[in-house]
């Protein structure tokens, strides 16, 4: 089983912004660190999981839990759904993406569990 971590940092919202994935398991230790330009910060944690997912679909597993700070994006996901027009877009790729899995979960974490995801995409920001 892959373990993707995710997280996204944002100075100012929208605001420059980072990505962070730390993908473990498998055999795996994979460490990702992206600047991705101006957005806002739920953009931000979407563009996370997509990244994560395609790291993950290119190692061939065939389970990935993700783990994520982010209630909407964990939400979103496990409904299928969002509110927000702004955000369907990310919502579609994902799951997309998230087709191409034999085995697939999603979990909210706490931010204390979520510290080196959170670390690379602050990492990231620095990178501007």
């Amino acid at each position: 089983m892959l373990e993707v971590y995710i997280d996204a940092a944002s100075a100012g919202n929208p605001g420059p912004s980072g990505i962070g994935v730390f993908i473990k398991g498998e055999g795996h230790n994979i460490k990702i660190s992206e600047y991705i330009g101006e957005t806002n910060n739920h953009i931000a944690e979407f563009a996370a999981l997509i990244r994560g997912l395609e790291e993950a679909i290119k190692l061939n597993s065939n389970l990935v839990s993700v783990r994520s700070d982010s209630k909407i994006v964990v939400a979103s996901i496990e409904k299928a759904y969002v509110k927000n027009e702004e955000f369907k877009p990310y919502l579609e790729q994902a799951l997309t993406l998230i087709e191409k899995l034999d085995l697939f979960f999603i979990k909210w974490i706490p931010d204390q569990q979520n510290k080196a995801a959170d670390a690379l995409a602050r990492e990231a920001l620095r990178k501007r």
